[in-house]
């Protein structure tokens, strides 16, 4: 059936399943994910722009991996999910055009899914950059959103001309050339740091 459907029909079918409120967060039925990866949109038509501005969502995937120091201590250190530019110029998160049906989040779920085939929580905002396109002469409005990797897949509609490695934030900040990409990352990392000292605060009062 999936091969039957044109991409973007396919892709408004399926995709409904990701952000369904009935489905827990953690089921990724096989026979889904299957089907799923036969399909990716293509084409501007439903393309959002606000005064001119193409609207451009993605996210920063990230994990986070133990690690133990000289001491013994153990800790957790945030990894981030980059992928190759298509023009094979450095590395960079996930992105794409936020379309008319799909709210901001779902775009940036969607994206996500289909550049670097991993699916999971996306967070609130990390905020809005704008930048010159540079295939086009038009600015872009872009929003970057967290997201916390639950499943990595073997198969995605993009795996055939991307290549993704996880990194650490200097890596990754080493192989990004836009700098509003590196800007959401330090977003990222603060708020993430802030957190977990919060927390921590929480269970040593408790």
């Amino acid at each position: 059936m999936g091969l039957a459907l044109s991409r973007n029909l396919a892709s408004r079918f399926f995709f409904p399943f990701l952000f369904s409120k009935k489905i827990p967060a953690d089921i990724f039925p096989k026979q889904l994910e299957t089907m799923m990866c036969l399909v990716s949109r293509t084409g501007r038509d439903l393309q959002r722009y606000n005064k001119g501005c193409r609207q451009v969502v993605g996210c920063i995937p990230y994990r986070y991996r133990k690690t133990c120091d000289d001491e013994g201590t153990l800790d957790e250190q945030i990894e981030v999910l980059v992928i190759n530019a298509q023009n094979g110029r450095g590395m960079q998160f996930p992105k794409g055009g936020w379309e008319v049906d799909e709210s901001m989040e779902q775009a940036a779920l969607r994206e996500t899914f289909e550049e670097a085939g991993v699916v999971g929580k996306v967070e609130r905002t990390l905020g809005k950059w704008s930048y010159k396109s540079k295939r086009q002469p038009i600015v872009h409005e872009g929003y970057m959103f967290p997201l916390l990797v639950k499943q990595q897949l073997e198969d995605w509609p993009e795996k055939n001309i991307r290549k993704r490695r996880w990194m650490t934030v200097a890596e990754a900040k080493d192989a990004c050339p836009h700098a509003w990409m590196k800007e959401a990352l330090d977003v990222l990392v603060s708020r993430q740091t802030q957190d977990r000292k919060i927390l921590r605060k929480r269970e040593e009062a408790a």
